[in-house]
C-alpha cells in the first residue's frame, strides 16, 4: 500500500498538535514492518531526507504570490504549496491529509490518481472565530476548504468523539463515513524526568510548588483566562507561563499587559518562557510541576494533557471538546465546566466565573500533596493504557485496509 501524508507541520516546523500526530503516526506506521507500506510525507518548509520507509518532502516555493490584504498572505501561500504538492506526487493508494492547510492537495489528488482520500480533523474552521484576525476574509475561504474536503472525502478520522459530535452537527456527515482514532502519546519519550537544574535555569525555585502552563498565544488555548485567575491562587504557588508565538501582535500586548496586572495584585510569582522550550527540558517541567493547567476554550482533543499525565503530573483541564475523553475528573485530574455563549461558541458566557473556577480547582490539588501524588501516578497509569501510538497506528492502517477494500 502507498501512503501519502500530507501537513502543513512536519518536524522541524513543529507547533501544535497536529504536527506531532504527523510525526508518530509516520513513525509507527513505519515501524510495522508486516504491513508492506510505503510512506511519503509532504509537508511546508524545507525537509528533504529519507529515514527507515518514509520518505520526507517539505514544499517552500520560491516565488511569491500578490495579495490585496497581507492577512490573505498565508492563505495564498498555503494554496500554492497545495498545487506543488499535488504535483508532486506520482502515485499513492491514500493520501491522508491533516488540517485544511493540505485539503485541497487532497481533493486534486483523489480525482488526478484515484486514490482513496481520507481526513483527519484535528480542529474544524467553524468553530475556530478568531481566525479571522489571522486571516482576514481568507477565513471564509478556509471554511470551504474544509467544507468541500469534507464533502469529498472517502474516510473521515475524528481525534474524538466530541470532534465526531460536530462533524454530524456542524457539517452533517453521516455517522459512517467517521471513525474515531484517538491521539496518542510516546509513553518511552514521555515519562516522569527529574532534574532540578534545569529548573533552575529557568528562574524557578525548585522547592516551591508551581503551576505549569504550556502553549500558543491564541484565544484558543485560554491563556488570558488563567492568567485573570492567578490573583484567586494561594500565594508561595509559583504560575510557570511557558508561552510564545502570538497569533497576533495585539494578542501578544494583550497577554503582557495582564501579565502585568496579575503581578502587582497577586503574590504569586509569574515566570513567563517566551522561548520554545526543548523538548528535554518540557519533559522536566511537566514532572517537576505540581498542577498542569489546560484552560483552552476550544480543544478537539488536546494532546498537550497526555504530555503531562504520561510525566505523573495531574490536569486542572476546562471540560470542553475533547478534554474530559482524556482527564477523568477527580481521577487523574480536575474538569473545569465553561457555560459557553451560546451552542455553537466556545467563548466563555462568564469570563470571570471561568477564572474563578479555574484557581478554585488549582487550589483543591495544591492544598493536597497526598492527591496530587495519586492522581499523578493514575494519569500515568491511563496513558499507558489507553493512548500508545503503536495501537493508534494500528488502528489508522486497519481503517486504510477497510476503505480501499470495503
Amino acid at each position: 500500500m502507498e501512503i501519502v501524508l500530507l501537513s502543513n507541520e512536519y518536524p522541524p516546523n513543529t507547533y501544535g498538535g497536529a504536527g506531532v500526530h504527523v510525526d508518530y503516526l509516520s513513525k509507527e506506521l513505519a515501524l510495522l514492518e508486516d504491513a508492506n507500506l510505503s510512506l511519503k510525507v509532504f509537508c511546508f518548509g524545507q525537509q528533504k531526507e529519507t529515514k527507515k520507509n518514509i520518505a520526507v518532502k517539505g514544499i517552500s516555493p520560491a516565488a511569491s504570490l500578490p495579495f490585496q490584504d497581507i492577512r490573505h498572505k498565508r492563505l495564498l501561500d498555503s494554496l500554492y504549496r497545495n498545487v506543488i504538492m499535488a504535483g508532486s506526487v506520482k502515485r499513492a493508494d491514500i493520501v491522508h491529509c491533516h488540517t485544511w492547510y493540505t485539503q485541497l492537495a487532497g481533493c486534486l489528488l483523489k480525482q488526478m490518481l484515484g486514490a482513496t482520500m481520507v481526513l483527519t480533523t484535528h480542529s474544524l474552521e467553524p468553530n475556530r472565530p478568531w481566525k479571522e484576525e489571522q486571516l482576514g476574509s481568507g477565513y471564509q475561504a478556509s471554511k470551504w476548504i474544509e467544507k468541500t474536503a469534507l464533502d469529498n472525502a472517502d474516510g473521515i478520522i475524528a481525534v474524538s468523539h466530541y470532534m465526531k459530535n460536530q462533524l454530524e452537527g456542524l457539517y452533517y456527515i453521516p455517522s459512517e463515513r467517521i471513525r474515531v482514532i484517538y491521539n496518542g502519546i510516546d509513553t518511552d519519550r514521555y515519562k516522569p524526568t527529574f532534574n532540578a537544574a534545569v529548573l533552575n535555569s529557568y528562574g524557578i525555585n525548585p522547592e516551591k510548588p508551581f503551576v505549569l502552563f504550556v502553549g500558543r498565544i491564541t484565544h484558543q488555548k485560554g491563556i488570558i483566562h488563567l492568567i485573570d485567575a492567578i490573583p484567586l491562587i494561594h500565594p508561595g504557588i509559583q504560575i510557570v507561563l511557558c508561552a510564545g508565538a502570538p497569533d497576533t501582535h495585539a494578542l501578544g500586548r494583550q497577554l503582557e499587559e495582564k501579565v502585568k496586572l496579575a503581578r502587582s495584585c497577586s503574590q504569586n510569582e509569574i515566570i513567563w518562557i517566551s522561548e520554545v522550550v526543548p523538548q528535554n527540558d518540557l519533559l522536566i517541567l511537566y514532572s517537576h510541576a505540581t498542577v498542569f493547567v489546560c484552560p483552552s476554550i476550544y480543544e478537539p482533543f488536546g494532546i498537550i494533557n497526555l504530555e503531562a499525565m504520561a510525566c505523573g503530573t495531574p490536569v486542572v483541564g476546562s471540560a470542553v471538546g475533547g478534554i474530559p475523553e482524556v482527564i477523568v475528573d477527580n481521577e487523574t485530574g480536575l474538569l473545569v465546566p465553561i457555560e459557553t455563549i451560546s451552542p455553537h461558541s466556545s467563548e466563555p458566557k462568564d469570563p470571570r466565573k471561568f477564572s474563578n473556577d479555574l484557581a478554585t480547582a488549582v487550589n483543591h490539588l495544591v492544598s493536597s500533596s497526598e492527591k496530587t501524588r495519586d492522581m499523578g501516578v493514575k494519569a500515568r497509569e491511563r496513558v499507558e493504557r489507553i493512548f500508545s501510538w503503536r495501537s493508534i497506528a494500528r488502528e489508522t492502517l486497519t481503517y486504510y485496509r477497510d476503505l480501499v477494500n470495503p
